[in-house]
């Protein structure tokens, strides 16, 4: 009978202790850190920005490739694009690896209540909208009502309808939210929660309230829109996506006035998000949960709002690659980290908060340490990857720097350098100036040393 009793544990998830907390993960597409909380004083961001108040907020945190797809499944993994082998908007994570273990996965595992509504993973990367990637969650993905009004112009690159918040799919995506956590607050065990937003992603399309917000007269857009000096080829783009929509011109430049419409639409859909983490965050409050729930705060990548003449993600430069990263642990004090950090630090920062033991094969360092101010810089630089023009592109983003190789035939093909201490603009390439050659050298050695997962890299002839 007592060794049926131990056979029997051994099988079952470790008990959780009564202190082991909640996690609010809450994910929002396309948004970069244009918030208040990073000090963007034309957005209005306030709860958000309340959040950071009372949390550690990365500023120098980055996914691993600026497209959805990849971005997300590196996230929840913990793993490198590479060793997902999910570097498209096509392939299914778990076609290439079927027993991979995801972080909500790894929870249940552990004796976690697990569930999920809205964008976490890309659902063209697992198994569709309606299923998202069953194994991770303890009860089936809540899928998603796409609001209660239709918009008749579905490609008008920005819309502002006169119409209730929940009148929109993220509307609808808050309400299943607020539901979800009723329900995993009923439960017996400890939860983790996810929730995710479409907007800002384009098109942008906001209640009027939220674009009446701002004067779009008074708003500054970026003031470099050239590509860099010196630069190479492959790390520019004409703005497709944005041009995918009716009333952007297909070729040739795009009018100043439809830039600032965009831009004005992006800013309106930030606040419109705002104020659905703002109701999320209230109702955690309201069942008295804060005091034993991390939340965690994320973009999946950035976006180009008319930098360097580019609208949308899809390089390896900052403004795709930087993600806002807001981290409330209970009982911390709060900071600010310039700390390189990457998007798949996330699984064991998580891992190792909540007291759960982080699987050996994740690739992510967590960022724990930093949070609790025993640590100020947990890793020389974050990487990023991107494909273009038929290279294959790693960044390496360091306290002060940004240097990417261009792969091409097993060949370095170009290198670019920008220092965001004198060139926060990246105006102008450094790497043809002999001057940098140590140090070109030096973050070419350290960008492989970082980069386990990363294969391509250690191919170069």
């Amino acid at each position: 009978m007592i060794k049926t009793f131990i056979l029997i544990c051994t099988l079952l998830p470790f008990a959780l202790s009564a202190k082991n907390p909640n996690i609010l993960f809450i994910a929002i597409d396309d948004l970069k850190p244009e918030l208040g909380a990073y000090g963007y004083t034309q957005v209005k961001s306030p709860n958000i920005d309340q959040l950071a108040k009372s949390a550690t907020t990365f500023t120098n945190a980055h996914c691993q490739w600026a497209v959805c797809g990849p971005s997300r499944a590196s996230l929840m993994t913990g793993l490198y694009p590479e060793s997902t082998g999910v570097m498209d908007l096509k392939t299914k994570m778990r076609s290439i690896n079927p027993d991979v273990l995801t972080l909500p996965q790894h929870f249940k595992n552990s004796g976690y209540f697990t569930a999920a509504t809205g964008k976490i993973y890309d659902p063209r990367c697992v198994d569709g909208r309606e299923k998202d990637d069953a194994a991770s969650w303890s009860i089936p993905y809540k899928g998603v009502n796409y609001g209660k009004v239709k918009l008749k112009d579905g490609k008008r690159f920005a819309l502002a309808p006169d119409i209730a918040d929940e009148d929109l799919t993220d509307g609808q995506i808050l309400l299943n939210g607020l539901e979800l956590l009723k329900q995993a607050n009923e439960q017996e065990k400890p939860f983790f929660l996810a929730v995710g937003f479409k907007k800002p992603h384009l098109a942008f399309v906001a209640p009027k309230r939220y674009w009446d917000l701002y004067d779009r007269n008074s708003l500054t857009l970026p003031s470099f829109r050239e590509q860099a000096q010196g630069a190479s080829p492959y790390g520019w783009h004409d703005s497709n996506e944005l041009r995918g929509y009716d009333g952007i011109p297909k070729k040739g430049p795009i009018p100043m006035e439809l830039q600032k419409e965009a831009f004005h639409g992006y800013l309106a859909c930030v606040s419109y998000i705002d104020t659905l983490v703002g109701r999320l965050i209230k109702r955690l409050d309201d069942l008295n949960l804060r005091e034993n729930t991390i939340i965690v705060l994320w973009g999946d990548h950035g976006f180009h709002l008319g930098d360097h003449n580019m609208w949308g993600k899809h390089t390896n430069l900052e403004q795709a690659t930087r993600v806002p990263l807001i981290i409330y642990i209970p009982g911390q004090t709060a900071n600010q980290s310039s700390t390189p950090a990457e998007l798949m630090d996330m699984y064991p920062t998580l891992c190792d908060a909540a007291g759960i033991t982080t699987p050996k094969i994740v690739q992510g360092d967590s960022l724990l340490k930093v949070i609790k101010g025993t640590e100020k810089q947990h890793q020389n630089g974050a990487i990023s990857f991107f494909k273009s023009k038929g290279a294959k592109g790693y960044s390496y983003r360091t306290q002060r720097y940004r240097y990417i190789e261009w792969i091409k035939a097993n060949k370095v093909d170009a290198i670019e350098l920008y220092d965001y201490e004198q060139d926060p603009g990246e105006t102008l390439n450094l790497a043809t100036n002999k001057d940098y050659a140590a140090l070109i050298k030096e973050l070419s050695t350290q960008l492989r040393e970082d980069g386990q997962g990363c294969k391509l890299m250690y191919k170069v002839k």
